[in-house]
């Protein structure tokens, strides 16, 4: 006999146990006011089934006095959560049976109930059976899954569309309603398959619809409507990769618009377009082998723009703000964290020494969590990975607020001897304590910054993790 031809047998038991109401030993209040529904079941099932309900049932026991263990459940419905309880107990549903939505609202409360092993089965049957759905409703479908890191197989649909059809979403009736996150998401992309022009006139169109109140032609604004504007696309701007449109593009598209950039911008911009008055447009693709070709002059970061990088280069060639370049810079990635890291943070940081040791004129960049600020450093000298300081006078550290290259501080070195810093282990990558890339006890990359032997402090940043972090050589 096939052991698993009892199975069903076994499921239908418990089932009709859940359904018994004589030897029920706990109940549950589900939903909030005014939907509220209590159920019966038993506490030996959910303790074993759900990690979630064990913990909350080890400081909810049943008394001594008879009275029954009572829990509350409020953020789950409570059509939702018989569905769920049935499945606790029987182990099986039919997903066929359920709306769409009713399904996305059964993902989320088994991931309350930690319910690891269905999260992933629900993924799938939605990936393979509602995909069209899913690209209708793309927004509650990407809010959902970047909510939390348990719904990793709907972060990669959305990132594959993102990447691969951002015009699903871009043409979407509701792309003007899409969050400022999954904007910034779209237009970062490195391999966004659209024109440059195409991109900057969603976001133009994007920022009109968060203020309805604007006129739809920028020869209409006044110095309010302006300001308006470039508040709210502050964070996108600097993610459009102005240098690869065409020079009639930018006279005709962006120069209307020129209001809601900064000045500094603008201005290269123009100079740019000027000395380029035939330029054509450059594609934003880049090819999938060209990871290890060198350096393009369109920079490809996950955390700074352009306009960073030629800021920074004028820092490194100790030029005011207002001068041109008296050198041209060019930028080669060393290294990428969530490109070049490993799973495990020992293999993560193998790789970073392997590929940094021992090379100079190196950029740092480094995004912080639940931060918005930039942080990032210059080291003229070798990485020495020995645990020593590394001596130099021309090293400098920096910040940049809100993704904005006008709000940003650069502090040079004024202890030479304590320049620059690299370990062994914990601490790899370090400008003294002014900036300091270590890892803590539980293996988790974080940043912090301290005064020390750099002029001004670079930020409030105190032991946050790392997004993501990148290495840059200047050749």
């Amino acid at each position: 006999m096939v052991d698993n031809k009892l199975l069903p047998k076994l499921s239908q038991n418990l089932l009709e146990i859940l359904n018994d109401e004589e030897y029920y030993d706990i109940t549950i209040e589900v939903g909030s006011d005014p939907y509220v529904k209590v159920f019966r079941a038993h506490m030996a099932i959910l303790n074993y089934r759900s990690p979630y309900l064990r913990r909350v049932l080890s400081t909810n026991k049943k008394k001594n006095d008879g009275t029954l263990a009572h829990i509350k459940l409020p953020n789950i419905l409570p059509e939702v959560f018989q569905i769920v309880l049935r499945y606790i107990y029987g182990g099986k549903f039919s997903l066929k049976e359920f709306d769409n939505s009713i399904i996305i609202k059964i993902m989320i409360a088994a991931n309350e109930l930690s319910l690891h092993e269905l999260i992933p089965y629900l993924e799938s049957f939605l990936i393979e059976n509602k995909a069209n759905w899913m690209e209708q409703n793309f927004n509650l479908i990407y809010q959902i899954s970047f909510e939390d890191n348990s719904f990793l197989k709907l972060q990669k649909f959305c990132n594959d569309i993102i990447s691969k059809e951002p015009k699903k979403i871009f043409n979407s009736p509701n792309f003007s309603s899409i969050p400022e996150k999954l904007l910034i998401t779209l237009t970062q992309n490195d391999n966004l398959q659209m024109n440059e022009i195409q991109v900057w006139e969603h976001v133009i169109k994007w920022g009109l619809a968060q203020n309805p109140e604007l006129p739809s032609d920028p020869t209409s604004f006044l110095k309010d409507d302006f300001n308006a504007l470039r508040n709210t696309l502050q964070q996108c701007i600097p993610c459009i990769r102005f240098h690869n449109l065409g020079s009639k593009e930018f006279l005709k598209k962006v120069k209307p618009y020129k209001k809601i950039l900064p000045k500094e911008l603008y201005n290269d911009l123009l100079d740019y377009f000027l000395d380029n008055d035939s330029k054509k447009p450059v594609p934003r693709i880049i090819e999938k082998n060209n990871k290890n070709k060198g350096y393009s002059k369109n920079i490809v970061s996950k955390i700074i723009t352009f306009q960073h990088l030629k800021l920074i280069s004028k820092w490194i060639d100790r030029l005011e703000i207002t001068e041109k370049f008296a050198t041209s810079c060019e930028f080669k990635l060393l290294y990428r964290d969530s490109r070049d890291g490993s799973s495990k943070l020992n293999n993560g940081y193998d790789k970073l020494r392997k590929i940094c040791k021992n090379q100079s004129r190196t950029i740092v960049v480094i995004k912080a969590k639940d931060s918005n600020k930039i942080l990032g450093g210059y080291n003229p000298i070798e990485w020495k990975f020995d645990n020593h300081y590394g001596n130099t006078k021309d090293s400098f550290v920096f910040s940049f607020s809100n993704n904005s290259i006008e709000n940003y501080i650069l502090s040079h070195v004024k202890n030479e001897e304590k320049a620059i810093y690299s370990g062994t282990y914990s601490v790899s990558l370090a400008f003294d304590f002014d900036l300091q890339l270590y890892s803590d006890s539980s293996d988790q990359f974080r940043v912090n910054c301290e005064k020390s032997s750099y002029e001004k402090h670079i930020g409030g940043i105190n032991d946050l993790y790392v997004e993501e972090f990148e290495v840059f050589q200047i050749v």
